[in-house]
């Protein structure tokens, strides 16, 4: 693993510490979302749904995936999957990004579309502190506070650049900025942290907002394409 930088030094211990996301294996939350982009793509959003992320392997199962209670969303590296309340697998697709952004996807997804976008970026919201520690994400700090990361192919998520915005005396995170590509191409999205809470002795973003970016690098007020809550939040070993 390369050095890590006094940013993401100050972020992993503000979240935990390095030896805490070494030594669990899942992070289990409670979750809500709605937001435009749920509106676009002609989807339901997620009331006080589970998310169940493996924190050192891209996996998340989402349950509900949709509007069917039974029914979760599953990613699996770069496949996704549907499943039933017992595990029976539904329905899968292999290489699920290759599948966007473009024909049918720009006006509705179905299940599996949104459980690609949503598992993939569930996961990588709920395991940041231990993504920041991840070998195959070039991490470089470009000032005090902003971490500018670099993700393979093999990595599910946003865009391949991505930049990170911590507080310099707390070390927790303020901003997220991104290309939603699966939405489309041009989707450049602040993702800003409107609060933190506790939950079982951790520090949470819990309260998130995803707006467009607009001029001199300012997330716009509007519209809220995504505006996200954790009710719960909990590692297990």
């Amino acid at each position: 693993m390369s050095t890590l930088s006094n940013t993401a030094r100050n972020a992993i211990a503000a979240y935990g510490g390095a030896d805490t996301w070494h030594n669990h294996k899942r992070v289990r939350a409670i979750v809500s979302a709605d937001g435009l982009a749920f509106t676009l793509k002609r989807r339901p959003g997620f009331r006080r749904a589970i998310a169940e992320c493996d924190i050192h392997r891209p996996y998340c199962k989402l349950t509900p995936i949709g509007r069917r209670s039974e029914i979760a969303g599953v990613l699996i590296g770069q496949d996704v999957q549907l499943q039933d309340a017992t595990g029976a697998v539904v329905e899968q697709r292999k290489s699920a990004r290759t599948f966007f952004p473009f024909g049918r996807r720009t006006l509705w997804w179905d299940d599996m579309d949104m459980a690609w976008f949503a598992c993939y970026a569930f996961w990588n919201y709920f395991t940041l502190p231990y993504l920041l520690m991840n070998p195959d994400v070039i991490w470089t700090e470009v000032t005090a506070g902003h971490l500018k990361a670099e993700f393979p192919p093999h990595i599910p998520t946003h865009s391949a650049i991505q930049h990170f915005y911590f507080d310099t005396t707390s070390g927790l995170l303020l901003r997220h900025d991104y290309t939603a590509a699966v939405i489309a191409p041009v989707a450049h999205a602040a993702n800003v942290v409107v609060r933190h809470s506790q939950h079982n002795g951790l520090f949470v973003p819990s309260e998130r907002k995803v707006t467009p970016i607009g001029f001199g690098n300012k997330p716009l007020s509007g519209p809220v394409l995504i505006h996200l809550h954790i009710h719960e939040f909990a590692l297990e070993a």
